[in-house]
């Protein structure tokens, strides 16, 4: 079955955990580790999650991957 991949991405805030809560309420697995780098241009923390889903269809790179 074909697997998708997703790298997801914001703030260090509530939110960050929202979307990754979302993603995993659709299907997506955990792919690796959180990470997290300081954004010096904005003065913000960020966090980044990659996920993965397998998906009943071909891949095609116009797929909306957030539909998914």
């Amino acid at each position: 079955m074909p697997v998708i991949y997703r790298l997801l991405t914001e703030d260090d805030t509530s939110a960050f955990c929202h979307k990754i809560s979302l993603a995993l309420s659709k299907g997506w697995v955990l792919h690796g580790p959180p990470t997290m780098a300081f954004d010096a241009a904005r003065g913000v923390m960020r966090c980044g999650q990659a996920v993965t889903k397998e998906i009943g269809a071909d891949y095609h790179p116009d797929m909306k991957l957030g539909q998914q």
